[in-house]
């Protein structure tokens, strides 16, 4: 994610964004997503904003990277000694065969559309085998920027798991719904996790 704009916005408002996603820490996707990597697992929270996921999982006893390309962002998850938090972007992750578990929820839909083939790839040859990947996105198509100027791309649920099915990824579970987010706005939403064989 490099669109100065939408970085500007989360570094402006990274405590909101705190408080929008806390409820994170209850998502059952979450726990799911930490359920299915391996115990004591090498996970990376890709996109990790103020590190609630992150937090979560270090808590449930993966040990946990997370990494965003917002100092603000980074600031506040690196407030739990149990993460290494670091600035970084998706173009960043270069490592093989380095995680048990990706998490990169609802972060990647801020990547422009021709980088997502690349993005996967790379996210890809980072599993290990067996390793689990959770991706959220906000469902449908086209790119546009929101009411407080986050770029977006959106996509269609065919459309993705042919992404992750072309990267190398099974995709083994698919959940949709519908939430308010920083923006004020209801959007549909759509989370897929896939494993890597």
């Amino acid at each position: 994610m490099t669109d100065p704009q939408t970085l500007g916005v989360y570094a402006t408002k990274a405590d909101e964004y705190a408080n929008v996603t806390a409820g994170l820490a209850r998502d059952p996707l979450l726990s799911a997503f930490i359920k299915a990597v391996k115990p004591g697992g090498s996970v990376l929270d890709l996109g990790c904003g103020p590190g609630i996921a992150a937090a979560q999982m270090a808590q449930a006893g993966l040990q946990v990277t997370a990494v965003d390309p917002v100092a603000e962002m980074i600031a506040l998850a690196a407030q739990n000694n149990d993460i290494t938090a670091k600035i970084g972007s998706f173009d960043d992750l270069t490592e093989t065969d380095a995680y048990d578990g990706i998490w990169a929820n609802f972060s990647l839909l801020h990547a422009p559309r021709a980088d997502m083939p690349r993005h996967l790839s790379n996210i890809a040859r980072a599993l290990r085998p067996g390793g689990i990947f959770h991706i959220g996105v906000k469902l449908g198509s086209g790119s546009k920027r929101d009411q407080i100027g986050r770029l977006y791309t959106y996509f269609t649920e065919d459309e993705l798991v042919g992404l992750l099915t072309d990267a190398g990824l099974n995709v083994s579970d698919r959940q949709k719904g519908r939430d308010k987010g920083l923006d004020g706005t209801d959007a549909d939403w759509l989370c897929l996790r896939a494993w890597q064989s």
